[in-house]
Protein backbone atom coordinates (compact mmCIF):
# COMPACT_ATOMS: atom_id res chain seq x y z
CA UNK A 1 0.00 0.00 0.00
CA UNK A 2 1.67 3.53 -1.15
CA UNK A 3 0.26 6.97 0.74
CA UNK A 4 -0.09 9.29 -1.70
CA UNK A 5 0.28 13.02 -0.73
CA UNK A 6 -0.26 16.19 -1.95
CA UNK A 7 2.99 18.06 -2.26
CA UNK A 8 1.87 21.21 -1.44
CA UNK A 9 1.03 20.17 1.87
CA UNK A 10 4.58 19.67 3.06
CA UNK A 11 5.29 23.14 0.97
CA UNK A 12 2.48 25.09 3.25
CA UNK A 13 4.00 23.45 5.99
CA UNK A 14 7.50 24.79 5.49
CA UNK A 15 6.08 28.20 4.38
CA UNK A 16 3.96 28.56 7.56
CA UNK A 17 7.11 27.43 9.40
CA UNK A 18 9.35 29.71 7.56
CA UNK A 19 6.89 32.68 8.72
CA UNK A 20 6.70 32.15 12.45
CA UNK A 21 10.47 31.57 12.56
CA UNK A 22 11.15 35.08 10.55
CA UNK A 23 8.48 37.14 13.00
CA UNK A 24 9.98 35.43 15.63
CA UNK A 25 13.40 36.71 14.38
CA UNK A 26 12.44 39.76 12.97
CA UNK A 27 9.81 41.55 14.48
CA UNK A 28 10.18 41.32 17.72
CA UNK A 29 7.85 38.13 18.78
CA UNK A 30 10.84 36.73 20.52
CA UNK A 31 11.99 39.75 22.22
CA UNK A 32 8.33 40.20 23.46
CA UNK A 33 8.26 36.89 24.34
CA UNK A 34 11.42 36.01 26.50
CA UNK A 35 12.54 39.62 27.42
CA UNK A 36 9.96 41.26 28.74
CA UNK A 37 9.81 42.29 32.50
CA UNK A 38 12.56 40.65 34.49
CA UNK A 39 15.87 42.22 34.06
CA UNK A 40 17.70 44.62 31.64
CA UNK A 41 16.04 44.40 28.06
CA UNK A 42 19.67 44.78 26.40
CA UNK A 43 21.24 42.03 28.07
CA UNK A 44 18.08 39.79 27.12
CA UNK A 45 18.32 40.88 23.34
CA UNK A 46 22.13 40.24 23.28
CA UNK A 47 21.66 36.81 24.17
CA UNK A 48 18.48 36.26 22.55
CA UNK A 49 20.56 37.32 19.18
CA UNK A 50 23.02 34.69 19.94
CA UNK A 51 20.22 31.73 19.93
CA UNK A 52 18.77 33.67 17.44
CA UNK A 53 21.88 33.07 15.20
CA UNK A 54 22.27 29.55 16.31
CA UNK A 55 18.79 28.89 15.39
CA UNK A 56 19.52 30.42 11.76
CA UNK A 57 21.56 27.86 10.89
CA UNK A 58 18.95 25.36 11.05
CA UNK A 59 16.86 27.65 9.19
CA UNK A 60 19.21 28.15 6.20
CA UNK A 61 18.82 24.60 5.52
CA UNK A 62 15.07 24.27 6.12
CA UNK A 63 15.17 26.68 3.32
CA UNK A 64 17.70 25.26 1.08
CA UNK A 65 16.40 21.58 1.31
CA UNK A 66 12.57 23.14 0.65
CA UNK A 67 14.19 25.01 -2.43
CA UNK A 68 16.36 21.73 -3.58
CA UNK A 69 12.91 20.31 -3.45
CA UNK A 70 11.14 22.10 -5.77
CA UNK A 71 13.88 23.90 -7.63
CA UNK A 72 16.15 20.47 -9.01
CA UNK A 73 14.75 18.73 -11.98
CA UNK A 74 15.74 15.22 -10.35
CA UNK A 75 13.59 15.94 -7.26
CA UNK A 76 10.74 16.95 -9.44
CA UNK A 77 10.66 13.92 -11.28
CA UNK A 78 11.60 11.32 -8.35
CA UNK A 79 8.34 11.45 -5.58
CA UNK A 80 10.63 10.26 -3.56
CA UNK A 81 13.53 12.37 -3.77
CA UNK A 82 11.08 14.98 -3.18
CA UNK A 83 9.32 13.72 -0.20
CA UNK A 84 12.87 13.17 1.52
CA UNK A 85 14.11 17.06 0.63
CA UNK A 86 10.61 18.07 1.79
CA UNK A 87 10.46 16.21 4.96
CA UNK A 88 14.31 17.02 5.44
CA UNK A 89 13.13 20.71 5.00
CA UNK A 90 9.98 20.36 7.50
CA UNK A 91 11.92 18.83 10.01
CA UNK A 92 14.95 21.65 10.10
CA UNK A 93 12.35 24.23 10.32
CA UNK A 94 11.12 22.38 13.65
CA UNK A 95 14.41 21.87 14.42
CA UNK A 96 14.97 25.61 14.35
CA UNK A 97 12.09 26.66 16.11
CA UNK A 98 13.14 24.41 18.96
CA UNK A 99 16.67 25.77 18.71
CA UNK A 100 14.85 29.54 19.40
CA UNK A 101 12.56 27.85 21.94
CA UNK A 102 14.55 26.54 24.21
CA UNK A 103 17.02 28.93 23.34
CA UNK A 104 14.36 31.42 24.33
CA UNK A 105 13.28 29.74 27.71
CA UNK A 106 17.71 29.69 28.91
CA UNK A 107 17.73 33.17 28.08
CA UNK A 108 15.42 33.76 30.29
Amino acid sequence: MQLRFSPIIPTIASFLLAALWGLSVFAGWGLKAFCEGGEAAGACSQRLGTVSTVSALFAVLAACCTLAAWLLPWSRQDPRAFARLMGAGVLAWIAAEGVLFLGGLLVR
